[in-house]
């Protein structure tokens, strides 16, 4: 299983910074993610970056036991 880790408003739509979800590519880490927190983290979902393991990914990677999947929205600010 992978750890989805989660920041600002994913982490906020989540109500958690992180779980581990069964999945064995990044789309169905995502999916499970957003099955299990809803509509809202799915927008946010939807504007958002992923990466896997330190690194942008495309949603077809595979997921690997131990590997670390992350939701980065987008920033704003000045």
């Amino acid at each position: 299983m992978a750890r989805l880790r989660l920041f600002g408003p994913a982490r906020e739509a989540a109500g958690t910074s992180s779980v581990t979800l069964p999945g064995q590519s990044v789309s169905a880490i995502i999916t499970a993610a957003e099955e299990q927190f809803g509509e809202t983290f799915s927008r946010v979902v939807g504007v958002s970056n992923i990466w896997l393991n330190g690194e942008p990914v495309q949603p077809a990677a595979p997921v690997n036991d131990g590997d670390e999947v992350a939701v980065i929205p987008p920033v704003s600010g000045g």
